[in-house]
């Protein structure tokens, strides 16, 4: 048997209109009444109708969240972290993932728009990002991340990769360090061509040097750091340390040095961008940047109630930090370093150039 709320009404003794009045929250309710229609609410176990609530305010009090990569750890660290925000004022969650292809994006922000979400947080790359405008023509605000891009009802969050490059290279430098490789991202993303480019100024900024075959691409994924560390270890001379997109491709780096025999970070130093979980319970544990989910997840909450109360307003540009995190598999440049020629493993070991 459906329970309807003229069946809440009729058991508490109250008019439909305040028992919608308590579902939604008003404070028009006197205590003592909202306590029981709660307790009939609880006692027929009555789910109010959302749909009902969406045509009579407007509201869906539904957040989506579309991801590139729901096997990243960053991304669902975040994710929990933003759904917690919402769990404490009784919001929900809508969460699509794209693995990075543009058709599974265009149908997520669909499926979003269908729902009448009251608000978006876009995190896919810029390329997937051309049918937002439909949802902004429908008032629903939205925020992206590392677009470089504002609009009205549009917002964008900007993580300031410049300077946690900057920090990585300083402290490999110290460490006396000079030569210094690097494994990027997916080709053609605005945030890989933000990071590369981030390291790139930091090592001429600070004096430091690198070289073409110790700069490869990777995809984000421990994969892409294999095949990255690979080749690099592959070149006539290797780089005394490596800096990593972001954590997964330095633990896929870290394996493949394990795997070719180096010792971290004896004989090269790895870094890695991020600090998920997992950074610190690799072996050796990961020196990395951290990006706080929690400062991004209140961020990008922040900028979608702000999209709601000025739709017509240029979206805001919003940077967040980033902050060193210094562990076990960074270590003095080594006074030796191992160069392989081959892939099976042979190693020759050659004086380090200062």
């Amino acid at each position: 048997m459906t329970v309807s709320i003229r069946d809440v009404a009729k058991l508490a003794g109250v008019s439909n209109a305040t028992v919608s009045r308590v579902i939604n929250g008003s404070a028009l309710v006197t205590p003592e009444t909202t306590r029981r229609i709660q307790e009939v609410i609880r006692e027929l176990k009555f789910v109010p109708n959302q749909s009902a609530v969406l045509l009579k305010h407007g509201k869906s009090r539904i957040y989506g969240v579309i991801i590139p990569d729901i096997t990243n750890p960053f991304f669902v660290e975040m994710v929990k972290i933003f759904e917690g925000l919402l769990f404490e004022r009784d919001l929900e969650l809508l969460l699509s993932n794209t693995d990075f292809h543009p058709s599974r994006s265009q149908r997520s922000i669909h499926r979003m728009l269908l729902r009448r979400v009251d608000g978006l947080a876009f995190m896919g790359p810029e390329h997937e990002a051309a049918a937002l405008d439909s949802l902004v023509h429908n008032r629903i605000p939205v925020v992206t991340t590392g677009h470089h891009r504002t609009a009205p009802g549009i917002s964008d969050i900007v993580v300031d990769f410049r300077d946690g490059m900057a920090q990585i290279v300083s402290h490999l430098k110290q460490l006396g360090h000079r030569n210094l490789g690097y494994i990027g991202g997916s080709e053609g993303l605005a945030t890989s061509r933000d990071r590369r480019d981030s390291f790139l100024d930091a090592v001429v900024k600070q004096g430091l040097s690198s070289r073409e075959g110790w700069i490869v691409e990777g995809d984000y994924k421990i994969s892409g750091g294999m095949q990255g560390m690979d080749a690099i270890l592959s070149q006539e001379k290797i780089p005394t340390a490596v800096i990593a997109v972001n954590d997964v491709t330095a633990i896929g780096a870290l394996r493949k040095a394990h795997e070719r025999g180096l010792h971290i970070p004896e004989d090269i130093s790895v870094v890695g961008c991020d600090d998920i979980e997992v950074s610190d319970m690799v072996y050796p544990p990961l020196t990395t940047v951290r990006i706080s989910r929690r400062h991004y997840a209140e961020m990008l909450f922040e900028a979608l109630q702000w999209g709601t109360a000025n739709l017509s307003q240029p979206g805001k540009s919003l940077s967040l930090p980033m902050k060193l995190v210094v562990r076990q598999s960074t270590g003095p440049a080594p006074e030796t370093i191992r160069r392989f020629a081959d892939g099976n493993g042979s190693r020759k070991l050659t004086k380090r150039s200062r």
